[in-house]
């Protein structure tokens, strides 16, 4: 199974000038672990994850004030969407980060993350045991 089976192709993209607060209403609107940072005055793209976020707060800094330019990961690993999902696997936890950012011919295209991974290697029967553990309560 490669990348592109996996990934999730809505991408939810931030700026860096947004506070760490406005980019996790964004995020848990959303329900993603992650944003894409798209910084055009930095030439580069970045990613913003919900540990950053924790990170912050743990340090006891003000959500409302603290801007994601200053809290983003710049040090991407991108991932094509033609890699298997074992190779994105194997970059992730080599690399300890839960989320891959996906481009293709210099676009960003999708966002792949641990659970994606899980999700795809499961298959429907975890689909299914889940249903039915839902039932039983």
């Amino acid at each position: 199974m490669k990348v592109k089976d996996g990934m999730s192709q809505v991408v939810l993209s931030v700026g860096p000038a947004h506070t760490l607060r406005q980019a996790a209403r964004m995020m848990s609107a959303q329900r993603v672990g992650a944003a894409v940072v798209l910084d055009h005055e930095r030439s580069g793209i970045g990613i913003l994850t919900e540990r950053d976020i924790l990170n912050s707060l743990g340090a006891n800094e003000d959500p409302d004030s603290e801007l994601v330019a200053d809290h983003r990961s710049g040090d991407v690993v991108f991932a094509s969407p033609d890699w298997t999902l074992e190779r994105a696997a194997e970059t992730m936890v080599s690399a300890g980060f839960r989320h891959l950012i996906v481009v293709d011919k210099g676009e960003v295209t999708g966002l792949l993350s641990m659970r994606d991974i899980v999700r795809c290697w499961s298959g429907s029967s975890a689909e299914s045991a889940v249903g039915s553990a839902s039932r039983l309560d």
